[in-house]
């Protein structure tokens, strides 16, 4: 098992980090008239990012796929049993308690990111920006105990967990390998969320940032087909 092979493909690797990066911008932002637009352009890369993940956890690579490491409940008080007991379970992918971490902060991202969404566009009064901030709140305690379980777990499994997820190797036997790493998918993925960004904050897609733009746009078709018949 001291064998590193390559487990995260590049994909992965770039979600994640972009992931942390655009919410804690989005966070840290939240307050603040004048930076509003990063904050706006940071919740959008997020929930980006999200679906992103969620389409690569059903034709990712073999450990990014949801059915390689969602698990029962009852491999989840095993792997915790383990924790407790000193010898912990090995799992070249995500572990139980690990994934549990992952799917609880893709829903929990989603439903911040819709409410704030909602925010936006004045929909439900206060109801819903009251609801976004307590999202948000949960979210960072939700990333604030991920962090510190990765770092119980790095010390117990005597393995960098986080440096992992920058290098894409952990340790396991060869038949656990991926052999693809996905680069090309990668750079894709960068290109697109660095062009989303660039056109939200030209202006160039407004519609994003004021949905009464659609039913504008909408209307106004409409209307100058009424006026060609």
């Amino acid at each position: 098992m001291n064998q590193r092979i390559l487990v995260w493909d590049l994909p992965t690797r770039v979600f994640h980090w972009s992931l942390a990066a655009s919410f804690g911008v989005a966070y840290l932002t939240a307050e603040s008239e004048s930076l509003h637009l990063i904050h706006l352009i940071c919740g959008y890369l997020f929930f980006a990012l999200i679906g992103f993940r969620l389409l690569w956890g059903l034709a990712g690579s073999r450990h990014a796929r949801f059915t390689s490491f969602v698990r029962g409940p009852a491999a989840v008080v095993g792997y915790l049993r383990s924790l407790m007991q000193g010898r912990p379970q090995h799992f070249t992918g995500h572990n139980p308690a690990g994934a549990i971490a992952v799917v609880l902060l893709l829903l929990l991202g989603t439903a911040t990111a819709v409410s704030g969404w909602l925010t936006l566009n004045q929909v439900g009064g206060e109801t819903f920006e009251e609801l976004h901030e307590a999202l948000a709140t949960g979210m960072l305690a939700l990333v604030v105990i991920h962090i510190l379980g990765v770092v119980v777990s790095s010390r117990l499994h005597r393995e960098n967990l986080a440096a992992a997820m920058v290098t894409g190797r952990k340790s396991g036997s060869e038949t656990e390998s991926i052999r693809n790493g996905h680069g090309i998918i990668a750079v894709l993925l960068a290109a697109a969320l660095t062009l989303f960004a660039w056109g939200l904050a030209q202006g160039k897609l407004p519609a994003l940032l004021d949905p009464a733009a659609i039913a504008a746009e909408i209307d106004d078709g409409a209307h100058r087909d009424k006026d060609d018949d």
